[in-house]
């Protein structure tokens, strides 16, 4: 075995450690990173690697995201919905079913809907205590592409992106390129 030349000072990308200071954070961390040496669960390595993410990469999921993935399997029921990230509520979920629930943090509205509704919210510490190995969980992670900024990337002619615009009016982004009349029209 030589050294590879090509690649010998080159760092991996992947994060072996959060860049947040976040106290609590870095605790669990601690706790995951303890669970993934020890177990054989590739769960704990999971929820380890996703610790370490950014918040862009940790996007949050509503309650009806989480209510369309229980509801999609008969086996998913009676199950702890784990998700390394927020839970939001969602008020055009009418209603509610009883469900457990642990994840990073929650918004107040979706943590009082769930415990309305006769369900339960857990910390990630409390999960370990309850399920070190992940069994009875189902992982679940929001849409990463959903942000606003991601409706703007790639803007050009014929693309379809959306513009940085003040307005939608009369007098925005309506001269040259976008009507015949002032010089051509894409």
């Amino acid at each position: 075995m030589g050294i590879d030349i090509e690649k010998h000072h080159v760092k991996k990308g992947a994060r072996s450690a959060p860049v947040s200071e976040d106290p609590y954070l870095l605790l669990l961390v601690k706790l995951y990173r303890f669970l993934a040496r020890r177990t054989d669960a590739s769960f704990n390595k999971v929820i380890l690697k996703r610790l370490f993410l950014s918040k862009i990469n940790r996007p949050p999921i509503s309650l009806s995201g989480i209510t369309r993935q229980v509801a999609a399997s008969v086996s998913n029921e009676g199950k702890t919905v784990v998700v390394v990230g927020t839970v939001t509520d969602d008020i055009r979920l009418l209603e509610l079913p009883k469900l457990c629930v642990a994840a990073l943090r929650f918004t107040r509205s979706a943590k009082e809907r769930i415990l309305n509704a006769g369900g339960e919210t857990l910390t990630l510490d409390q999960l370990a205590l309850r399920a070190p190995t992940g069994t009875n969980t189902l992982l679940l992670r929001g849409k990463r592409n959903t942000r606003e900024a991601v409706k703007h990337f790639g803007m050009g002619p014929h693309k379809h992106k959306k513009p940085y615009t003040l307005s939608k009016g009369r007098k925005f982004e309506r001269a040259r390129g976008r009507r015949k009349s002032r010089g051509f029209k894409v």
